[in-house]
């Protein structure tokens, strides 16, 4: 049996969840895609330490380490994406807005965790 697609589907999932990580995680220390700090809940910003724009550095590095996790270790990182994006649709939600975004997250969230299945049935290098 051919593992041509499964291959191509592996490749392109762990391609785009170790780039747009941490794409996204940069910029949250530049802004340049978004005002990060609108995205929010005043409940996390709470819990971490100093303002909003800190919460989302913090947020940035985050997303940077799971990105180069997934680059190196899909088994693992194909599942610490998927916990973070399900922190973030927990934020948008309690938000109380953004529930386009909420949905999005959730087939994101889907999408990284068929990478972790494929990655769990790849031989180990």
């Amino acid at each position: 049996m051919s593992r041509h697609g499964t291959d191509q589907a592996f490749f392109l999932l762990r391609t785009v969840f170790t780039v747009a990580p941490i794409l996204f995680g940069l910029d949250k220390f530049v802004g340049l895609l978004a005002d990060w700090d609108t995205y929010l809940a005043p409940w996390i910003d709470g819990l971490v330490p100093g303002d909003a724009q800190m919460a989302m550095m913090i947020v940035g590095a985050v997303e940077i380490a799971a990105g180069v996790l997934v680059a190196i270790a899909p088994r693992i990182g194909g599942y610490v994406i998927v916990l973070w994006l399900a922190g973030i649709i927990v934020n948008l939600i309690t938000l109380g807005q953004f529930y386009d975004i909420a949905l999005r997250d959730f087939g994101l969230l889907v999408a990284a965790l068929a990478l972790a299945r494929l990655a769990s049935d790849r031989p180990s290098r």
